[in-house]
């Protein structure tokens, strides 16, 4: 079983979580370069997070750099060819789905068919109450805005949708996406999360799972899904590095030489996983460049359950 791999973009977002020092001072030129260095050493995917406001009590541990996803992978459809346009996750709660399905129809449009739209229920309080949307009621609009967004990313021109929380036709939205099925991932690892992402997405992007937890996640979103139709199940590994770092990396960070990074990579194939989001350890951009042309030509070609 062969594994795709894409990345979460750095810059764009700028979490204590995973943001390594330089970014702080990094702008658009270093994003674009980072982009076009996965789309050369065929990652399946770049992507973009989504969080309109951070509230002061947040943004010490959030920061509050967060490029808007849309506006972002527009610019990089623009420099890039091949790859994949992720929003992983757009709240997409927190908007109409007739605007969130016009700015998203319209990327993957001009992108000619590259969009995944990632989607998350959203955990930041001030940004629902500022913008008139009920917190507590998230995920029941969640829920609700997938079935708008498939009619409404779908091939009717006016698409049509009638619910609690939204109730729309015989308003017209041209241009229609490029693909005929734009691709519905459901981001998030809590127990609605995983049944949302079983009942109604194309995909499932867990939150940082670690490695033991996965096996029993993928198991009830199988039973859940139950009809067999296809289900992408997403991954995020381990920090990475490939080579020998010279540098501290943290204990959790896997390094080593190809073949030993591919092994380890090659257990997520087994349990089920279809696609995993690698990060790596970098102390500038060109050392993060290099740490994809170097997984792209010689750890890559190694997933596909060869060795």
């Amino acid at each position: 079983m062969s594994l795709d791999y894409g990345i979460q973009l750095p810059v764009q977002s700028q979490s204590t979580i995973y943001a390594e020092p330089w970014e702080a001072d990094a702008g658009p030129a270093d994003l674009v370069e980072v982009a076009r260095a996965a789309d050369r050493a065929g990652f399946a995917y770049v992507a973009a997070c989504d969080h309109v406001a951070i509230p002061r009590r947040l943004a010490d541990a959030m920061s509050t750099v967060w490029y808007d996803p849309v506006a972002t992978l527009a610019h990089l459809a623009a420099v890039t060819e091949r790859v994949r346009l992720l929003a992983h996750v757009a709240v997409v709660g927190l908007r109409h789905p007739l605007l969130t399905a016009k700015q998203y129809a319209t990327l993957d449009h001009l992108s000619g068919g590259r969009l995944i739209l990632g989607v998350g229920a959203g955990h930041v309080r001030e940004e629902f109450e500022t913008l008139g949307v009920d917190f507590e009621r998230r995920g029941a609009v969640l829920d609700e805005t997938l079935d708008a967004l498939r009619a409404a990313l779908g091939p009717d021109e006016y698409p049509a949708h009638h619910g609690k929380s939204f109730d729309f036709e015989g308003l017209g939205q041209r241009p229609r996406p490029a693909q005929e099925r734009v691709p519905l991932w459901v981001g998030g690892s809590s127990p609605a999360a995983v049944r949302r992402a079983a009942l109604k997405g194309d995909g499932w992007l867990p939150q940082g799972d670690p490695r033991d937890r996965l096996p029993g996640q993928i198991e009830t979103l199988r039973r859940l899904r139950g009809d067999g139709a296809p289900l992408t199940v997403g991954a995020i590994t381990e920090p990475l590095y490939v080579g020998a770092p010279g540098w501290e990396v943290g204990r959790r960070t896997l390094t080593g030489p190809p073949e030993v990074l591919a092994e380890s990579l090659r257990a997520y194939a087994a349990m089920g996983v279809d696609q995993i989001q690698v990060r790596f350890r970098c102390r500038d951009r060109g050392e993060l460049i290099d740490q994809i042309g170097l997984f792209g030509t010689e750890v890559g070609p190694l997933l596909d359950g060869g060795s």
